[in-house]
């Protein structure tokens, strides 16, 4: 009787005690809270919200204090996917550096780069490849002060040379800007022509189709341009 007794009482305290471990843990850890989760990726964000952290990278590597020191910081976690906040169309131009210009890592920038930032059928393609595929918010068009390939359309097209190779496709690429420049009759050519150049590009992949142009429309993706003044590092938007 005895025996039965202790037994009994023994499995109560076996009952009250799982319970209550499992009352206790339920409130350390919610079932919900038990799941592993996984964060977001980083340009799950707006258009507005990447080009503010655009511009507040670039006012620091302006003021000399980028925070991007570390390049090998997320190596490994980068080598299975990307999640770029911004695409850029850059010039080819040795003394421009994106990542650098708006202090962000690797992967945090989709960037094509040719001489006059312009965009061509390959650019295009490649940027409709970060939209679709990669969810960037913002393509960024980056022109940038004194740009050579801009300044060697101006003359060409002014004294009629011919060039060697495919060099005339660069020109005849930029040519778009530098009509529109002369009609503005600014009186610096290379600054008012740089200028048009970004935004005739600008307007060109806001209206190319079918997939930056839809993206555009449903307030998925913006484009905008930027100037970068090579002697102080500030970008501006054009």
């Amino acid at each position: 009787m005895c025996d039965q007794h202790a037994i009994s009482l023994t499995r109560r305290r076996l009952l009250a005690t799982g319970l209550a471990g499992a009352f206790v843990g339920g409130l350390a850890l919610p079932a919900a809270a038990q799941q592993s989760e996984t964060p977001p990726a980083q340009n799950t964000i707006s258009p507005d919200e990447a080009l503010k952290r655009l511009l507040e990278g670039n006012a620091r590597y302006a003021s000399n204090s980028s925070q991007n020191r570390d390049y090998s910081a997320g190596r490994e976690a980068r080598s299975s996917a990307q999640y770029p906040i911004a695409g850029l169309v850059s010039c080819a131009d040795a003394r421009v550096a994106p990542e650098l210009a708006f202090d962000q890592g690797p992967g945090d920038l989709f960037v094509v780069r040719v001489a006059g930032n312009f965009v061509n059928d390959d650019g295009l393609a490649s940027l409709e490849y970060g939209v679709k595929f990669l969810g960037m918010p913002l393509i960024v068009v980056l022109g940038h002060s004194n740009c050579g390939a801009v300044a060697a359309t101006i003359k060409v097209l002014k004294d009629k040379v011919a060039l060697p190779g495919h060099l005339p496709q660069l020109v005849g690429a930029i040519k778009p800007a530098i009509d529109r420049a002369e009609k503005a009759k600014a009186s610096d050519a290379l600054a008012e022509a740089t200028l048009q150049n970004i935004r005739y590009n600008v307007r060109k992949l806001e209206k190319a189709g079918p997939i930056i142009a839809d993206f555009v429309a449903k307030g998925k993706v913006k484009v905008v341009g930027g100037l970068y003044d090579i002697a102080t590092g500030r970008v501006s938007l054009v």
